[in-house]
């Protein structure tokens, strides 16, 4: 799958089927956040990969927005470090890589970013030096994707220039 077909049929999602999501797979999502840019090559992300059922269901307990990871075939907690000013926005473009690699492969994904950090630091043994940036859950769609988005046209919110000037393509 082409990068911009991968962009204009991703969507969010809650539903995921039963399969495993093969471990090649896995590794490959994993790739695509090694070679993902970080501000001054730091590479300061971590992540845990979680894919037992239990664990799963204790992601979807503490969670304030994600109760759906529980039927995800693999979830990924996306760790950054503070320390680092842009560590945020390194977490958005790892994550994104991931995201895209995973769908490249038939394989949706979702983010959430609500849930109990004291009781997910204590359950999957996050230290204090990282934040927490979301977790991502992994599975195939439980139904055919079709990658509609209802989006604002390219013209409403780039400008030449300067802002509110106009762009023409």
């Amino acid at each position: 799958m082409e990068v911009l077909e991968a962009i204009r049929t991703r969507l969010e999602l809650k539903e995921y089927d039963a399969r495993a999501v093969p471990k090649e797979v896995v590794r490959e999502i994993f790739e695509a956040a090694r070679l993902s840019p970080s501000g001054l090559n730091s590479q300061h992300w971590r992540f845990i990969y979680v894919d037992a059922p239990d664990d799963l269901k204790t992601l979807a307990e503490i969670s304030l927005s994600g109760k759906w990871v529980s039927g995800c075939s693999f979830a990924v907690i996306v760790l950054t470090s503070p320390k680092y000013p842009w560590h945020l926005l390194d977490a958005g473009r790892v994550i994104t890589y991931m995201q895209l690699a995973a769908w490249s492969r038939g394989v949706g994904s979702r983010i959430y970013t609500g849930y109990d950090e004291k009781a997910m630091r204590m359950k999957f043994g996050i230290p204090s030096d990282y934040h927490i940036a979301c977790v991502v859950g992994f599975g195939y769609p439980k139904k055919k994707v079709i990658g509609r988005k209802n989006r604002q046209p390219v013209e409403s919110f780039v400008f030449h220039g300067r802002m509110g000037t106009p762009i023409a393509f």
